[in-house]
């Protein structure tokens, strides 16, 4: 017997999540580390650059 008021359930209950291992967390600390000195670097190119115009 179908519920009128209640909407037949599109996802399950279960949800299953995916795990990230912390080998994944390390490399995603390290390029992140390793974009933030480059653009620092990159910030202090230009401001050399500025400098001598």
């Amino acid at each position: 017997m179908a519920d009128p008021i209640r909407p037949k359930r599109s996802f399950p209950l279960i949800v299953r999540t995916h795990r990230t291992s912390l080998q994944e967390f390390a490399m995603a600390d390290l390029a992140f580390v390793i974009a933030t000195i480059a653009g620092f670097a990159l910030v202090a190119l230009v401001a050399k650059g500025v400098t001598k115009l």
